[in-house]
């Protein structure tokens, strides 16, 4: 197991920095352990972390407003952390630091990550990044604003705490981080459950637009570049939407894809209890977990559907020979 306290006392600069298009459990565990370092390790004179811009409702965590969107040109660090990223693309801009790092270390549980840093602290079994940085870390030195980070990030990747990676030791540190005194059902509502009124909006239309296939077993929906200017929303007011498809009775598995540019898609897939959609993703370039992964694919519309429902029919013919 990575004996972190060791590798933060041999440094006098670290970066932390998590995937493109930060979710709940990548913010969540880079701030948490962004705050913990700072507290704890004051001999370390830089601590700088790295991501894409984060959404408004995640702002209330203490020193969001440190991370940093801008990529200058600057000494090497001795030591990158990358979190909850798969591998280097998913770095986005930061991978420049990453390269240069003197030392890197990453922190994941997505089970296609196939260790890129010097050291991997990789747990595909584990709930969430954020579950695997409070393991790491020495609980008697947390404070209220690390553990709201945490739990934050372990209840988004949890699905609220509904999803199959979570496990008994995930229900007993989030209930270590609740002791805490924070407002965990705050934390849910604002940064899990609320919506604004465009992401409602854009989420009915790809729930009107949606189709089934397979007998019912699959649900897919797609949103193109002109609805998503008609409606004025960005990637990021996505997020949901195919967890939402998802919970549809009788499904297994949901596709959810957005175009992001000419005959390109962005695809994030879920499933409820035997599709792999890790492998499907892994099979077209992506990864990610075994109930939620995701991908980059070419081609129109259609072509899209039919290559990834293709893998996918696959995994239900291998399920009914069973």
């Amino acid at each position: 197991m990575l004996n972190l306290k060791l590798e933060l006392e041999k440094v006098s600069s670290v970066v932390i920095a998590g995937h493109i298009r930060p979710d709940g459990d990548c913010v969540g565990s880079c701030l948490g352990l962004y705050l913990y370092i700072k507290k704890n390790f004051p001999k370390i004179g830089t601590v700088d972390v790295y991501l894409e811009k984060i959404p408004d409702s995640m702002h209330f965590l203490k020193d969001s407003d440190q991370i940093s969107q801008e990529y200058p040109d600057r000494p090497p660090y001795d030591l990158f952390l990358a979190l909850d990223s798969g591998d280097t693309q998913r770095l986005g801009e930061a991978v420049k630091y990453f390269t240069e790092a003197k030392r890197t270390i990453c922190i994941d549980h997505h089970i296609s990550n196939k260790g890129f840093a010097d050291e991997n602290y990789i747990v595909p079994e584990a709930s969430s990044t954020s579950e695997l940085v409070y393991g790491l870390l020495d609980p008697a030195l947390l404070t209220k604003e690390m553990a709201e980070a945490l739990y934050m990030g372990i209840a988004h990747d949890t699905g609220v705490f509904q999803y199959s990676c979570c496990s008994p030791k995930t229900m007993e540190i989030a209930g270590k981080l609740m002791a805490m005194g924070i407002d965990f059902s705050g934390i849910v509502d604002r940064t899990f459950y609320q919506k604004s009124y465009l992401q409602v909006q854009i989420l009915g239309r790809a729930l009107l637009e949606s189709m089934m296939l397979f007998d019912g077993r699959c649900i897919v929906s797609v949103i193109r570049n002109k609805e998503m200017q008609f409606y004025g929303v960005t990637p990021a007011d996505l997020d949901g939407i195919v967890s939402q498809l998802r919970s549809t009775r009788g499904v297994e598995v949901a596709i959810f894809m957005y175009e992001s540019n000419v005959q390109e898609y962005k695809v994030s897939m879920r499933s409820n209890s035997f599709v792999d959609v890790s492998k499907v993703a892994s099979y077209f370039g992506g990864g990610g977990h075994v109930r939620a992964a995701g991908c980059t694919m070419q081609g129109s519309m259609h072509d899209v559907v039919n290559n990834l429902t293709r893998q996918i029919e696959k995994q239900f013919e291998q399920e009914t020979q069973q």
